[in-house]
């Protein structure tokens, strides 16, 4: 690195307005992305029909430039003030310096004054949709001289097409994006934050035929909120989705990452525990039991107690073997659950063969 007083620090490169085309730049989320062959293969070729050593895919930062792309030499950023793609974001379209040595504004820079000894720059700035100068694609020489005119058309038409990847980039994220909140809409139950009841039912015919495939166990817990129907006529809907969205809160936090936590109606829910068998499938039911009776609850200022009957099946591989028996037999164990008092567990009896 140069001594303190060989670097020269530019401190005017900045255009007015910078905060919109720094919002313009991270719009396309690109800084500190992986490197990508397709802007490696425009930057080696900026090179080679500029007939110069080195070229750059730089994106001006706040405080630093960014280097996506490189051919010649490796750099990962450099300090805004350090760069001289700091000039080319300053309007023009194209930027172009024959003797770094000789321009005040870049003659005692790190490039210019340290190794490899640049002297010539020539750019043109990567302009994204709303006319923001994000950065350049630049080349570079250890000689003084310049791009002749056909040299800088082509360059110009590089830029176009690395501009173009960037936007193409940006967008199959934001498509990414969208795709998966779509995913997530059809998946997700709104008010519980839980699978819905299709997402939970296709889930668990997954987990059934694998356990039938591999003889593993299965469990499934269902949960019925006691007088739930009171809640929403002594205190309004807006009390009972409340309730369901703490209740469903506390489901998300209590199990684990393997298993399927569902609303599968009304205020009904469902846990599918893959890899369970009916004994761990009654202990997790007990201890969310107990959660959700202890979990506070308000109508108002009003305290709102709420409490949960649960009934617990598992596979036996013979007569309950699929997703459908599974739900059948965990529900009727709900109701007995229900008959017998509420706010308790009750299991399968697992005949024995």
């Amino acid at each position: 690195m140069l001594a303190a007083d060989n670097v020269h620090t530019l401190t005017t490169s900045r255009p007015p307005a910078d905060q919109f085309r720094l919002a313009a730049l991270h719009r396309y989320d690109i800084l500190d992305t992986p490197a990508c062959e397709d802007f490696s293969f425009l930057t080696e070729l900026a090179a080679r029909i500029c007939n110069v050593p080195y070229a750059f895919v730089s994106l001006v930062d706040a405080d630093r430039v960014w280097i996506k792309s490189c051919a010649g030499m490796h750099m990962g950023e450099l300090p805004r003030g350090e760069s001289y793609c700091s000039l080319a974001v300053l309007g023009e379209a194209a930027t172009e310096i024959p003797d770094l040595t000789e321009d005040c504004r870049t003659a005692r820079m790190a490039l210019t004054v340290n190794a490899p000894h640049m002297r010539m720059y020539s750019s043109v700035a990567l302009t994204s949709s709303d006319g923001f100068a994000i950065g350049t694609l630049c080349v570079m020489d250890t000689k003084p001289g310049g791009l002749d005119a056909e040299q800088r058309s082509i360059l110009a038409r590089l830029g176009r097409q690395v501009m173009a990847l960037i936007e193409l980039r940006a967008s199959e994220r934001t498509l990414g994006d969208a795709v998966r909140e779509l995913e997530l809409l059809a998946t997700t139950d709104e008010l519980t934050g839980l699978h819905n009841r299709r997402s939970l039912l296709q889930r668990l015919r997954f987990e059934a035929a694998r356990a039938k495939r591999f003889r593993s166990p299965l469990s499934a817990v269902m949960i019925d909120l006691d007088h739930f129907k009171r809640i929403n006529d002594e205190h309004g809907h807006s009390a009972g989705d409340q309730v369901l969205a703490g209740v469903g809160r506390l489901l998300r936090e209590s199990v684990r990452v393997i298993d399927i936590a569902g609303r599968y109606g009304g205020e009904e829910l469902c846990v599918i525990l893959p890899n369970t068998p009916l004994e761990g499938a009654l202990k997790f039911a007990e201890t969310l039991r107990v959660k959700i009776e202890a979990q506070l609850h308000y109508a108002g200022a009003r305290p709102l107690p709420v409490t949960a009957s649960f009934g617990v099946g598992a596979f036996d591989h013979m007569e309950i073997a699929d997703a459908e028996s599974l739900l059948r037999q965990a529900d009727a164990a709900m109701y007995r659950a229900k008959h017998a008092g509420r706010n308790r567990v009750e299991g399968a009896v697992l005949e024995r063969h």
